[in-house]
């Protein structure tokens, strides 16, 4: 597979400038930083497209995080203005009415409440600061809808989305980000594990799949096409009823 890191990253700039031209000139760029490759790459795009003073990064750990000296480290790295919205409090008080109201708790609903929490603080910040939202997602995590709906995978503007684990992480070489951030593996923050373990699969498998058709495992290659079909609706426009003329 050829990539040309260097032209599709700046093929990206020049769209987050004209996007930004069109949909929020004078706006800052809201970005959500875990210190993963995503957040970083995407910052940095933000940086390079817009200038630093144009980019806010957001942490947003649910109480404590073992990690969030990597995505501080990251917006000094880059010299953008940070903030810590810690989302405990919000997170403990929704699961308290829920279970006060006799309802059970369901594991996914701690998995994806957090994300939307955080994507409801980032929408906050950037209707605070004159900002506009960075989605942060890339094509093999939305792929397999490894994205919570109106969580992670919302935003007004998506760098990465049309983007491989793999790309991303030569887009974040090619603007010279420190391995600590493209090469961190990412876990769920939840249970400990990392991403490639929960969905069963390296993303360098799913990322060969996806750009060439091939896998050679079969049972593999049947997760990721059950994943990709169970998963589509997240990425599509909501449905809605229509009226047909004789109604209007």
């Amino acid at each position: 597979m050829s990539f040309d890191a260097e032209r599709v990253k700046n093929e990206i700039v020049k769209w987050i400038k004209e996007w930004f031209d069109k949909n929020g000139r004078g706006c800052n760029a809201v970005v959500g930083l875990s210190g993963g490759k995503d957040s970083s790459v995407v910052a940095a795009l933000c940086v390079e497209a817009l200038g630093k003073d144009k980019v806010i990064g957001v942490l947003m750990p649910n109480g404590e995080q073992s990690d969030i000296d990597v995505a501080k480290d990251l917006a000094d790295f880059l010299g953008i203005r940070r903030y810590i919205v810690n989302i405990r409090k919000a997170y403990d008080g929704i699961i308290e009415q829920l279970e006060a109201n006799g309802i059970k708790v369901q594991n996914q609903t701690s998995f994806n409440l957090p994300a939307r929490l955080r994507m409801s603080s980032l929408y906050a910040v950037s209707q605070s600061m004159n900002g506009r939202v960075a989605n942060t997602c890339n094509l093999s995590e939305d792929w397999v809808g490894y994205a919570t709906k109106y969580g992670d995978g919302a935003g007004d503007f998506s760098p990465l989305s049309e983007l491989t684990v793999n790309e991303v992480k030569q887009i974040g070489r090619v603007l010279s980000l420190p391995s600590k951030f493209v090469d961190k593996v990412p876990i769920d923050g939840l249970c400990g594990k990392t991403d490639e373990e929960n969905l069963g699969f390296t993303y360098e498998v799913l990322d060969r799949y996806i750009r060439t058709g091939v896998c050679e495992d079969d049972e593999i290659k049947a997760k990721i096409d059950r994943l990709n079909k169970n998963n589509k609706f997240k990425l599509e426009p909501m449905s809605k009823f229509e009226l047909t003329e004789d109604m209007k």
